[in-house]
Order: structure tokens, then C-alpha cells, then sequence
């Protein structure tokens, strides 16, 4: 599993228009070919009228999984460059489908290749990418006395505060990337003078919201 990667913050629909051709940008998380292909088709259903829809997809920790389709645009104008934005954005488990509608002005085949990147681009910059990073969840047990200092210490340091469990004591549950683990268990202990106790848990992805390239 990789260590962090970026991806596509939100799915979502994102339109411009190019000369009277109206470009529609279809975007989506996913994890496999299949859920790739599924939403493929289903834009395809939706706009059946269309002109075309073309499509592009890059799966997998090493892009093990990349394809494009230019869905009768001439050959390289379309799902190329729609990758090829993808590719540059660094993004990870996106596919995108961009629906066109003719409008009666044919851009060429250097105006094609701008258009689709310049459609892609747009909604990728608009739906926004975050940085997914591998956590572990830790849950530090302490005395009510010291649980001040500790919540105090986690959002000082910038640790993502998952749950507070108010028991008999009080259970903190925060994520930590793994090559920091033994180093936060050693500032908590000291911070606390030991009185704590320590639970780790499983490791998951988490989340956070980046600028998009200009």
C-alpha cells in the first residue's frame, strides 16, 4: 500500500463550452476496471445523443490500469489527452468521461486535443484532489486530570482526532503515520510522566484537501 497518494476530492459534472461545442466532464472515484467500465456505460446511456464519449482511467497504486478511448474522435485527439492530464495531475483511482455535443464548428485535430485537456483540467480544478496518506489509529487511555493536556498537545501538533471516549478514564483515538508511532508514544510519555496507557489499532487512509495546480 502506498504511503500517500492524490486523488479526486469529489465526484461531479463539470461543463464548458468551445466554439459552440458543448464539453461535459463526468468525474469519479473508483478502485477497479469494473467499477471504471460501469460508469463508462452509464454516461453513454445518459447521453446517447451525444456526438461522443470519450473516456480515460488510471487505477492502481502504479497505474497498473490506464486506458483511454476517443469514441470516434480521430485517434489520439480525445482519451490520450484526457489521460494525459490525469498522468500530470498525479492523480491515482480517477476515471473521467467527457460528453460532447457538436456545435457546429470543427476545431481540428490540435483543437480537439486542447479541448478534452482543457475539459478535464477544469473539473478536476473545480472538484477539487486530496492527499490520502496511510494512518494508524492509536488510542491513548488517561486519567480525566491529564486528558486536557493531552487534546491539548494532539491538535497542537496537528494529529487528526478521530473519537474522546469518557469512561472510567478517558480514551483518545487519533491517527499517526507509521514512522512516527514510536516517536509520539515517547513525547506522550513524557508529556504525561507515563501515566497513560496505549492501544494500536488498524491502519487506514486518511483524508486531506490540497490546492489544485494552476
Amino acid at each position: 500500500m502506498l504511503q500517500t497518494y492524490h486523488t479526486l476530492y469529489q465526484d461531479g459534472v463539470v461543463e464548458i463550452e468551445i466554439k459552440k461545442s458543448r464539453f461535459i466532464c463526468h468525474a469519479k472515484r473508483v478502485t477497479d476496471e469494473l467499477q471504471a467500465n460501469e460508469f463508462i456505460q452509464a454516461i453513454k446511456k445518459d447521453h446517447w445523443k451525444a456526438n461522443h464519449n470519450c473516456a480515460a482511467y488510471l487505477i492502481g497504486d502504479h497505474d497498473e490500469h490506464q486506458r483511454a478511448y476517443d469514441d470516434g474522435e480521430p485517434s489520439g485527439t480525445a482519451g490520450v489527452p484526457m489521460l494525459e492530464v490525469l498522468k500530470k495531475m498525479a492523480l491515482k483511482n480517477v476515471v473521467v468521461v467527457v460528453t460532447r455535443y457538436f456545435g457546429g464548428t470543427k476545431l481540428g485535430a490540435g483543437g480537439l486535443i486542447r479541448a478534452y485537456s482543457k475539459s478535464v483540467s477544469t473539473a478536476i480544478k473545480e472538484l477539487g484532489i486530496v492527499e490520502k496518506s496511510l494512518q494508524t489509529e492509536i488510542s491513548a487511555t488517561v486519567a480525566y486530570p491529564d486528558s486536557g493536556k493531552l487534546e491539548y498537545f494532539l491538535n497542537q501538533e496537528h494529529y487528526m482526532i478521530k473519537d474522546i471516549v469518557y469512561t472510567e478514564k478517558v480514551v483518545v483515538s487519533f491517527f499517526v503515520s507509521e514512522l512516527c508511532i514510536t516517536k509520539i508514544k515517547e513525547e506522550l510519555t513524557n508529556l504525561l510522566n507515563g501515566q497513560l496507557s496505549f492501544k494500536i489499532g488498524s491502519k487506514s487512509y486518511c483524508e486531506k484537501r490540497i490546492d489544485t495546480p494552476s
